[in-house]
């Protein structure tokens, strides 16, 4: 199937073309031909598989059809990062139809914001806050929305937005088209199509609860106090370009930043403590290559699309599967490979357990000079065999860290 087959708009079409993009991944193939039917859907497909297009395309191709005013299609996302990235596709394709978009978040000129919906855009992208913030001051009107979009629905629940989206629903005409899209499938999200939608369509692509099969994983066994030495060991692998590095709290997440750029890293750091300037900065810096390693805590997990991260690596374990699907899912993405790597001390081994059972399956040990025992569902991790001294992280690997003595003496 090419997206020539499929009824989108022909400008559309063009602005494909112009970006090299034509074949549909898999979710956009299934979403797009029901989306245009005009039937609610439900889709899950892991991070990186298209989804924005997947509701984007058949979306614009409705409006472009019918004359019709402003705030005609309503995005909903949990996070800024993310409305900006689905703002900027959708941006970039509305304006070859003559629709224009504004996104609307906190952490910026609510002002500024205001001064954008009163001219009118058909295309509206928002988290939840922000816009509930614009109806209480009559900036923005959502009786004529005609497409509700809820993306990373499963993000939103788990960020406890839903009492949020109850009051912006109860804004919203109840004769509309609602696509629903997740990674991820907890029974809550089931519930959520009960309420919204009607009749919906259900997608699901790949197992439920997988990573994409381009991602690959690792797991280093390592005292809490070596992390950050291994770390260190494998950002300056050869082979490791952009890097993604995942940490629980603000606090850390600034305290390994300030380490790494110490030993000499072009390092920046990102979290829910920092200004919006201060993080559209970073991840413009980190995208235009200013930055080689990004530091940041989970508020990057989802909506951070950027092209060309080699590597995330989970400094700090995440507690849940899910979390830990999206934080790998930041790699790998529009066809690419990438490497997943886990920091996994001894007193970590519950959530690797719960990780692993998740999957279903045992995530490889990478073989490396201070790999420790990480006990997980009844059976050690100690190292099979023993290492040198003088052993780099990976060295006994086929795969992503492997380098010959030769290379590794030329750099000691």
């Amino acid at each position: 199937m090419s997206f020539e087959t499929l009824p989108i708009d022909p400008r559309c079409l063009h602005a494909l073309k112009k970006l090299g993009i034509t074949q549909p991944t898999p979710v956009q193939a299934r979403a797009i031909p029901l989306a245009l039917e005009g039937r609610d859907v439900t889709a899950i497909a892991q991070t990186g598989t298209g989804k924005t297009l997947a509701f984007g395309l058949p979306a614009l191709t409705r409006l472009a059809a019918t004359k019709g005013g402003a705030s005609r299609m309503l995005v909903l996302t949990p996070t800024r990062e993310l409305a900006q990235q689905v703002h900027g596709v959708l941006e970039n394709f509305g304006r070859a139809l003559g629709l224009n978009a504004v996104c609307i978040y906190g952490g910026a000129g609510i002002e500024r914001q205001a001064q954008l919906l009163r001219r009118g855009c058909a295309i509206i992208v928002a988290t939840p806050g922000r816009l509930l913030d614009h109806l209480e001051r009559g900036t923005v009107r959502l009786d004529k929305i005609e497409v509700l979009v809820l993306d990373e629905a499963d993000r939103m629940l788990d960020m406890g937005f839903m009492p949020d989206i109850k009051r912006i629903m109860a804004k919203i005409p109840k004769e509309r088209q609602t696509l629903m899209f997740s990674a991820t499938l907890p029974g809550e999200i089931g519930d959520l199509a009960a309420t919204l939608q009607r009749n919906p369509a259900k997608i699901v692509i790949g197992a439920v609860a997988t990573p994409a099969a381009a991602v690959r994983q690792g797991v280093y066994t390592v005292e809490q106090n070596g992390k950050l030495m291994l770390l260190s060991q494998i950002l300056r692998q050869p082979q490791v370009g952009p890097a993604l590095v995942f940490l629980r709290t603000k606090h850390r997440t600034d305290r390994i930043a300030k380490a790494l750029h110490q030993e000499g890293f072009k390092v920046q750091a990102i979290h829910g403590g920092r200004s919006q300037r201060q993080r559209d900065q970073a991840i413009d810096g980190f995208r235009q290559g200013r930055y080689t390693v990004l530091v940041a805590t989970d508020v990057a997990a989802r909506g951070l699309d950027v092209q060309g991260i080699t590597h995330v690596v989970n400094f700090d374990i995440p507690k849940t599967s899910d979390d830990y699907i999206h934080r790998i899912g930041r790699t790998a993405r529009a066809s690419a490979s990438g490497d997943a790597i886990t920091f996994v001390s001894p007193e970590e081994h519950r959530e690797l357990s719960s990780i692993e059972k998740a999957l279903g399956k045992r995530l490889p040990r990478e073989e490396w000079e201070g790999a420790v025992a990480v006990q997980t569902r009844g059976e050690s991790n100690a190292p099979k065999r023993p290492f040198r001294k003088d052993q780099k992280p990976g060295s006994r690997q086929r795969r992503s860290f492997s380098r010959s003595r030769k290379a590794a003496a030329a750099r000691n």
